[in-house]
């Protein structure tokens, strides 16, 4: 990481670095801001509604690492409280509320997550349950008279989901307010957020003005698709986590759609202009082998990433099966299974509806061939039957017996 700049430094590299946002709201205030001579508070928000970060958070990560290097204080507000209460975000419909339970098992994972990209120990971290749990009946009315329904109701999403007749919880209008309060509590200057943010980044500004603090500068980057086009996420099973092991993150990597290409080299990897364009000029495959190998280094390491790029070359450009697949056994005491529930239970697949359907269409093998047959049964044992799920996940499963009924 490199060192902080000087303040000169600092602001023409901050000015820069908002000018290269998609909204920034705005310039004059940033620059005001600018003028005190000392470092921003900026804030950043995520919610643990799910276990794992994807390389779709990293965009905005990558962002504020290079605020954090420009030398500016980042905030990170990890949402224990707003994740329990769901970002209506982007939804079609009411989404399930999570327990705190959920929400803790989610939050084990997330500090550990963004330090792959953060230096953490720079990063002031604080739960927004910090003041939520604090507040009694009469200060959540009071915050939620800080807005109208009307004004809420101008938010595209919920404009989309009343056109559709699709319902809408009132305790979702506490979600942008709730955003927006965390901002009063951390006195943030900035706040960055993806360009889905907007809203609930304008409500942190009208808030603070309210209780008469500065209202903060707000930049929103950029957000990216899945490597099928669509939007990033696990349940189209499209994204990339930041944990996933070397070897199956340049797989997955290797699978992004060519048009989006260009994008993800200029969002998640450091390349200069001149490089980047050249490698974008040459032969689509190996463009994509670069920059997964260069996705696969940020987090893990060069080493790994050559590595990863080695054995997936020789997987499937050379068509040989990995060796060190590993060597899974199910102790089911004679239970037998159709061979979907054994890809899922064996954890190769992330349900069993999903299993079903892969091999339906012909994605997963035994001993190198596509099992189309639904009865197909497998009981525990000594035999050793390889399996292949889809292009990248293999496992050499010890059952006893195979049968067909």
């Amino acid at each position: 990481m490199t060192t902080a700049k000087p303040a000169q430094g600092r602001q023409a590299d901050l000015v820069a670095f908002a000018r290269n946002t998609v909204d920034l709201i705005n310039e004059k205030e940033l620059l005001e801001l600018l003028s005190e001579g000392r470092p921003l508070r900026v804030k950043f928000g995520m919610d643990p509604s799910s276990p794992d970060l994807h390389v779709g958070h990293m965009v905005q990560l990558l962002k504020l690492r290079e605020l954090q290097e420009l030398g500016h204080q980042i905030v990170l507000i990890v949402g224990d409280a707003t994740a329990m209460v769901g970002d209506p975000t982007g939804k079609n419909k009411l989404r399930p509320q999570l327990s705190r339970e959920d929400v803790e098992r989610n939050l084990e994972t997330y500090t550990d997550q963004a330090r792959l990209v953060l230096d953490l120990e720079r990063t002031e971290i604080r739960r927004n349950s910090e003041w939520f749990d604090k507040m009694d009946f009469t200060e959540l009315l009071k915050l939620a008279s800080r807005m109208t329904v009307a004004q809420m109701v101008e938010r595209d999403t919920f404009q989309k989901r009343m056109k559709a007749n699709e319902p809408i919880g009132i305790h979702e209008f506490l979600y942008p307010l709730m955003q927006g309060w965390d901002s009063v509590q951390v006195r943030a200057d900035a706040e960055l957020g993806g360009t889905d943010q907007l809203f609930n980044n304008l409500v942190g500004r009208t808030l603070q003005g309210q209780v008469g603090q500065r209202p903060q500068v707000v930049f929103t980057g950029p957000l990216i698709n899945g490597l099928d086009g669509r939007k990033m996420s696990k349940s189209y099973e499209n994204s990339v986590s930041l944990t996933d092991p070397a070897n199956e993150m340049f797989g997955k990597l290797m699978s992004l759609d060519d048009e989006s290409m260009e994008e993800w080299f200029r969002l998640l990897t450091q390349l200069p202009d001149e490089e980047r364009q050249t490698v974008l000029a040459g032969h689509p495959r190996e463009a994509k082998a670069r920059l997964a190998e260069e996705i696969t280094a940020f987090l893990h390491s060069p080493d790994a990433a050559k590595e990863a790029r080695a054995a997936f070359d020789s997987q499937f450009r050379d068509k040989n099966v990995p060796e060190d697949i590993p060597l899974l056994e199910w102790p089911a005491q004679g239970e037998e299974l159709p061979l979907f529930l054994l890809v899922a239970k064996l954890g190769l697949a992330q349900t069993s509806s999903d299993a079903r359907r892969l091999q339906k269409q012909g994605a997963i093998r035994v001993n190198g061939e596509p099992e189309l047959n639904d009865k197909r049964r497998f009981a525990t044992g000594e035999t050793e039957v390889l399996l292949q799920v889809g292009k990248r996940r293999f496992a050499r499963v010890l059952i006893s017996e195979v049968t067909s009924s």
